[in-house]
């Protein structure tokens, strides 16, 4: 059953998936169609889900899930992966890809490879002020606090000498 994203506990489970380019508005409005079926139909063992989605930037698909109403199971995640796959396809766009970081220069947002990032550090491109997106945060208190965060203070920051 969906609920409103923004109604999310704390507690909510967060996957985050980085599309590899901004999506068109028409895409937006089709996966946003997409989601909302899927939602509707999502369940553990046959008992409703409580979840939500968000599109933020036009570049992330978010999926929140309230575990404290009912639990994902492995099946349950198989199934989100799966459409996400699906989505990838219809829309020939890179969603399950880790190795990829998403950070803002200016007004803008861009998807490079972990390699390329790397090297924007070492050439100064990027530095520990960059506000990068720590697509690792699991829940919506991470989320809400740690998902849109200065370079210095998410993992990333390995990557600063």
């Amino acid at each position: 059953m969906e609920i409103p994203f923004k109604t999310l506990s704390d507690n909510a489970r967060i996957w985050i998936y980085p599309s590899d380019r901004k999506l068109s508005d028409n895409e937006v409005i089709e996966i946003k169609e997409l989601c909302s079926e899927f939602i509707a139909k999502w369940t553990s063992h046959n008992n409703t889900l409580l979840a939500s989605f968000d599109i933020p930037y036009s570049r992330f698909i978010v999926f929140g899930l309230e575990v404290d109403f009912n639990s994902p199971s492995g099946c349950s995640i198989d199934s989100s992966v799966h459409f996400i796959q699906y989505l990838e396809n219809k829309f020939n766009i890179s969603l399950l890809d880790k190795m990829n970081v998403t950070f803002k220069q200016g007004q803008f947002l861009t998807h490079k490879t972990l390699n390329d990032f790397k090297s924007m550090v070492k050439n100064g491109s990027v530095n520990s002020e960059t506000i990068v997106f720590n697509n690792l945060v699991n829940d919506m208190a991470g989320y809400r606090s740690e998902w849109e965060i200065q370079m210095k203070d998410s993992w990333h920051s390995r990557f600063i000498k």
